[in-house]
């Protein structure tokens, strides 16, 4: 898989622009500001979710522009070429995002998770284990996505039952059929939910450590995997139907519901010393989520037979010199797609050969020569012209 061509039309700092990527790494670097992490926004708003801002679709356009935005982009694909777009809904709700697949309406988002995926590692990240459990666990969730693109239906639907018992809890006259069939959803989207998270977290363990980088070892903080590892999961049914039953009043008073899908956590240290993130340093902290979104390349790529659109924002902060090495030979060595950000160019010198670079400046894309790019977007540069 392969991005062919971007177009944006009044996405954040951008009024117009269409690049063609001619490497299968691009480097972007330019103050801060000047729009780099806005280009990678775009390509992630190309794939099922929200982007790796998970900003609101309101927030999305340009300053001064007309309203509305778009982004679109062709993919290479072993099925074809496919056009994806998504932007803001043609009757100017703010609050409604659209997609297009080759210019119809998807039946899902789905639909469009199955030709395309994307994994991106961005400094936002970089607080990821001193922050609450749900950032972890939507971190964890977007690993699952790219594997099971219905895991998202699964995650919508355990939520939606939940938001509807704790209002039906909160009111003066709970019906009792109707709560145990709200419970009855959580339970069945819940041990899905949670059956998806365990398989990832498996494959993630069993994929060998990138070289240069610490082995990171994920484990997940969830009374749901308990059960699971000692009961069949119609078992686990069960007993969560149960568990939210005898609990009515408890969480009525609390406003939440205290068992569910969204009371599990992510916990990751490294492999050899056992030590967790949240008690490591910042940048040994860095250096594991690096392994972490690297493995995950691999495994999708692996996996689904195709490889995803790796998207690097900052990725050199709090990374010493030998392990910024070992990123650069990883990149090189991955069959990915990268789009790679900083604020200096000749921190990626060392890609000069196999990427191709250009300074953001003013929502334009300007090439360096220092970074020639190859005849295609599969072959590193040729010694000679």
């Amino acid at each position: 898989m392969r991005l062919l061509r971007l177009t944006l039309t009044d996405f954040r700092s951008y009024a117009a622009l269409t690049w063609r990527p001619a490497a299968r790494i691009a480097v972007l670097y330019g103050p801060n500001g000047s729009g780099k992490t806005n280009l990678l926004e775009a390509v992630s708003l190309l794939v099922p979710g929200r982007g790796l801002r998970n900003a609101r679709t309101a927030n999305l356009a340009r300053h001064g522009g007309a309203g509305g935005w778009a982004v679109a982009g062709r993919f290479a694909t072993a099925d074809g070429d496919v056009d994806i777009g998504t932007g803001s809904a043609p009757d100017g709700a703010s609050d409604r995002r659209v997609f297009r697949l080759d210019g119809a309406a998807p039946r899902g988002q789905a639909e469009i998770a199955a030709r395309v995926s994307a994994v991106w590692l961005t400094p936002q990240m970089d607080s990821l284990f001193q922050e609450s459990a749900s950032g972890r666990r939507r971190f964890l969730d977007r690993l699952v996505w790219a594997l099971e693109p219905g895991h998202a239906r699964e995650v919508a639907a355990h939520d939606a039952a939940m938001s509807q018992r704790n209002r039906l809890l909160a009111g003066d006259r709970a019906d009792p059929s109707w709560l145990a069939g709200l419970e009855d959803a959580m339970a069945r989207h819940a041990i899905a939910v949670t059956v998806a998270r365990m398989t990832l977290v498996a494959r993630m363990n069993a994929v060998p450590p990138m070289p240069g980088f610490p082995a990171a070892r994920m484990t997940l903080a969830c009374p749901i995997v308990e059960q699971l590892e000692t009961m069949p999961a119609l078992a686990v049914e069960d007993w969560m139907r149960a568990s939210l039953a005898a609990a009515r009043a408890r969480d009525a008073a609390a406003g939440s519901s205290s068992t569910g899908a969204h009371r599990c956590d992510m916990v990751l240290a490294d492999a050899a010393t056992g030590v967790p993130a949240s008690l490591s340093s910042t940048g040994e902290q860095k250096a594991l989520l690096t392994g972490v979104i690297l493995r995950h390349a691999t495994l999708i790529t692996d996996a689904r037979g195709f490889p995803p659109l790796l998207l690097l924002d900052e990725p050199a902060v709090h990374l010493d010199p030998d392990r910024r090495t070992a990123l650069f030979a990883a990149l090189e060595k991955l069959p990915v797609q990268t789009l790679i950000t900083g604020t200096d160019a000749d921190t990626f010198l060392p890609l000069a050969g196999i990427a191709e670079g250009f300074r953001v400046h003013a929502g334009k894309l300007l090439p360096d020569a220092r970074f020639p790019a190859p005849k295609s977007a599969d072959a590193p540069v040729p010694d000679t012209p």
